[in-house]
C-alpha cells in the first residue's frame, strides 16, 4: 500500500505528504526516539505519539515510509514545513496506536 492510500483510509488524515507514492512494507510502534532509530524498517509506517522536531530527522535517518501520529496528536506548524523540506510523509490517526497498526496491517 502508498501512503496516499493509507492517507484515504478512514480514520486517518495528512499533516505532510511530499511522497505520496511510497510504498508502506510494515508497521513499527515506538516513542523512544533512539529504539526507533536502531529498529524501525526502511519503508515501515512509523506510529508514535512523539510530536516535536527529532521526529523528522530520525524518520528520516530510518527511511520509514511515514510517520503516524497516532491519537489524534497534532503538529506545529515548524515540524510540518521540516516534514515537508526533508521528504518525510506525516499522517495523523485518533485511532490508539495499535489499533493504527492494525489497520494498516490488514492492507499490507
Amino acid at each position: 500500500m502508498k501512503v496516499k492510500e493509507l492517507a484515504q483510509m478512514q480514520g486517518f488524515k495528512t499533516v505532510s505528504m511530499p511522497d505520496g507514492e511510497r510504498e508502506i512494507g510494515g508497521v513499527y510502534i515506538g516513542d523512544l526516539l533512539s529504539w526507533v532509530m536502531g529498529r524501525a524498517k526502511a519503508d515501515d509506517a512509523w506510529i508514535t505519539i512523539m510530536s516535536n522536531i527529532n521526529i523528522v530527522a530520525v524518520a528520516s535517518l530510518a527511511d520509514t515510509a511515514c510517520i503516524i501520529l497516532a491519537e489524534g496528536v497534532e503538529l506545529d506548524a515548524a515540524v510540518t514545513e521540516t516534514a515537508n523540506a526533508k521528504n518525510v510523509n506525516i499522517l495523523t490517526a485518533d485511532m490508539p496506536a495499535y489499533e493504527t497498526a492494525m489497520a494498516i496491517g490488514a492492507k499490507i
